[in-house]
């Protein structure tokens, strides 16, 4: 009688087990291509800027139009789900990254070299959050704002930090922190691979920069 139990619960119709193979190759293919658009999309947009159409984004992608819809419904929809999935993968990059029980200096220069290096390896989709944002609806809009701003404020209770500890001479933090932001953001703006600067270089010329902006 176990024995029949055992067979009877292992014994999985062929046709079946092909059904549920082929169903999560399907899965996968779906969350491949979704995500390949995405990806894709970036690329298109950046360079073609926001008259691009979905027709285009489908031609990149390698699907006709009407299949780009099984993905997203629209282009801003596409857009906002790219530039919530950055702000989402930065925050939470930043999170990790963080170092525990250190002091404002450090975390300063942890965030400064961070920000760079993050932003660097996304330079499309940093170009879309900045370009593209005014063709979000209100709604989307405002939420990725909130991520913005939630991000900042981490880059915020540094220089707090900071200044509670004697080491920063900031006469506002808030003020200091936009500065912060947009003068590292502003590296994608000119920085090239291969240029005269490499990476690390730039980092550590911006940390000094930072360091001395804020008194330390």
């Amino acid at each position: 009688m176990g024995t029949a139990s055992a067979v009877g619960a292992s014994a999985v119709p062929p046709a079946a087990s092909r059904v549920t193979r082929e169903s999560g190759r399907k899965r996968d293919q779906s969350r491949s291509k979704a995500s390949i658009s995405a990806v894709t999309a970036a690329r298109v947009a950046a360079s073609r800027g926001a008259a691009v159409s979905m027709r285009q984004i489908a031609a990149a992608v390698g699907v006709q139009a009407g299949a780009l819809y099984l993905y997203t419904s629209d282009k801003e929809a596409l857009l906002f789900d790219l530039l919530k999935s950055h702000m989402d993968d930065l925050i939470a990059a930043w999170r990790a990254e963080a170092p525990e029980g250190a002091d404002a200096l450090a975390r300063l220069e942890r965030f400064v070299r961070f920000h760079i290096r993050f932003n660097l390896e996304r330079a499309e989709v940093v170009f879309l959050s900045y370009m593209e944002l005014r063709n979000l609806s209100e709604e989307n809009f405002a939420k990725i704002e909130g991520l913005r701003k939630t991000y900042e404020t981490e880059l915020e209770e540094i220089l707090k930090a900071g200044q509670a500890e004697a080491v920063f001479l900031i006469p506002d933090t808030k003020l200091a922190t936009m500065a912060i932001i947009a003068m590292l953001t502003g590296v994608n703006t000119w920085f090239r691979e291969g240029g005269r600067l490499s990476r690390a270089m730039v980092a550590d010329i911006y940390w000094d920069m930072v360091r001395k902006a804020v008194g330390a």
